[in-house]
């Protein structure tokens, strides 16, 4: 029986218009190959990475000792019935990382004859490993019991009600099988807001560690390109560092390890629960060295005065004078067109244009809050070239101060040609296509820097004029 999950689909016909003539200008729509890569892309983004990332605390262990604890958990707290066929290995560029190679999609397995229905985004998590959690449940096969064998689907078109108990036709896929942990009186009847697992999925349709509660201040699941946003910045032990949107805090706890918790990461985020989650997560690894605040980045300068080190200490809390920061990431809210797996896109396009508009905001504070000889770098975890090459091309040419720099690592593709950069300029860039997997030679093992999110990265260095 084949599985075969659906392409990302749109819900406005004119946001896949926009994406098919960014990512391929229209003269070369006839052009096969170009038709063929734009649904490759769209097939691409609505499957998971066979890859699981996760991000080493080495404030608190080290890497190989991370890489055996984990690998005996897996062994030996595999799912009832299941053995453990996971083999925890480390990268050999990005030093800082665990990889657990997956596997999917099961053609052999058959649905349950009772079905859950799930959201889009629970969907989402399932292929990547996770069980199911109450709050995701949106309907449920009325006989349901602790225990019982369960099919799970999740709703493609967001149409389906809570707490339906009639078979839901709209649409949906399959996403494995699992053990129910709640009956379905007890998810939907309680007189308590239910918030754990309620759903153990014993065979998703991927296979991908459930990694979640194990080693929590030891381990943090990231993506890959991610964590190379903050070895590409490589914030220094005595400097003081901004993350411009940081929450949930892997990129900024991140920061704060690779400066061996010394120096300071200033952290924004403009929501409190965001900013909440943010210092949870510092406080899950034992981070003392980043100062949070729920504030708006685009605010966040004070271009009335200058920042001088030897005279002034850093002020308690934003705005902050101009040259405050050795070096800021801008991981800019985004489209977020690159996740994966990812069903539906519900924007319309009007609010995907507005994106770039908001980066620009954000972007020019960042120079303002920049010393001079400090480093810039901006990622989005989206794909339209209006988000990433042009946004660079614009900055290059408003801010005459900048100058794209190396980065290091690099393990992502060059930057898209005609879009307002040089050549050598898109060498510079990094992007992370998930479609370069297909063209990948066959032999190619490093197939791991290659199945990845949607991502781009680019590095500037600022210089006095």
């Amino acid at each position: 029986m084949s599985h075969r999950l659906p392409k990302l689909s749109f819900l406005f016909p004119e946001v896949e218009d926009f994406l098919r003539n960014s990512l391929f200008p229209r003269e070369e729509h006839y052009l096969n190959d170009n038709f063929e890569g734009f649904h490759k892309l769209l097939d691409t983004l609505s499957t998971p990475p066979l890859f699981t990332v996760v991000r080493v605390n080495t404030l608190k262990t080290t890497v190989h000792e991370a890489r055996q604890q984990l690998q005996k958990i897996l062994e030996e707290g595999g799912k009832e019935g299941e053995q453990c066929h996971y083999k925890v290995t480390e990268h050999h560029m990005v030093k800082d990382i665990l990889l657990i190679h997956g596997s999917g999609p099961k053609d052999d397995l058959v649905p349950a004859s009772k079905e859950i229905i799930v959201d889009s985004h629970c969907g989402a998590a399932i292929l990547r490993g996770a069980d199911i959690y109450a709050p995701g449940v949106m309907a449920a096969h009325p006989g349901i019991e602790r225990g019982d064998l369960v099919s799970a689907f999740a709703d493609l078109e967001g149409k389906c009600r809570k707490g339906l108990t009639k078979p839901y036709d709209g649409q949906k896929v399959f996403v494995g099988n699992g053990t129910a942990v709640l009956a379905r009186k007890e998810i939907f009847c309680s007189q308590q807001n239910v918030s754990g697992v309620a759903v153990c999925m014993t065979s998703p349709l991927f296979s991908c560690p459930s990694l979640s509660g194990v080693l929590p201040h030891l381990l943090f699941l990231q993506n890959l390109p991610s964590v190379v946003v903050g070895h590409v910045l490589d914030p220094h032990p005595s400097e003081i560092i901004l993350d411009m949107c940081a929450s949930p805090g892997g990129k900024t706890t991140h920061l704060a390890s690779l400066m061996g918790d010394k120096g300071a990461v200033v952290a924004f985020d403009k929501s409190e629960p965001k900013v909440a989650k943010l210092k949870a997560n510092c406080e899950k690894l034992g981070i003392q060295c980043v100062k949070s605040f729920m504030y708006d980045g685009i605010k966040a300068l004070d271009a009335e005065k200058h920042y001088n080190r030897g005279n002034i200490s850093l002020p308690p809390s934003p705005p902050y004078p101009c040259g405050t920061f050795d070096r800021i990431l801008l991981d800019a809210p985004c489209s977020a067109l690159g996740q994966r797996p990812q069903f539906v896109v519900r924007m319309n396009l009007k609010e995907l244009q507005s994106y770039p508009r908001l980066q620009k905001k954000l972007f020019t504070t960042a120079v303002g809050l920049l010393k001079d000889g400090g480093v810039l770098v901006y990622s989005t975890c989206t794909i339209p070239p209006q988000e990433n090459e042009e946004q660079v091309a614009w900055a290059l040419k408003s801010f005459p101060c900048l100058k794209l720099a190396r980065q290091t690592p690099h393990l992502g593709g060059p930057g898209l040609p005609n879009c307002g950069l040089s050549e050598d300029e898109c060498q510079l860039v990094q992007r992370f296509d998930p479609t370069s997997l297909y063209n990948a030679q066959t032999d190619q093992t490093d197939t791991y820097n290659l199945d990845t999110i949607g991502f781009f990265i680019a590095k500037f260095v600022k210089k006095c004029l």
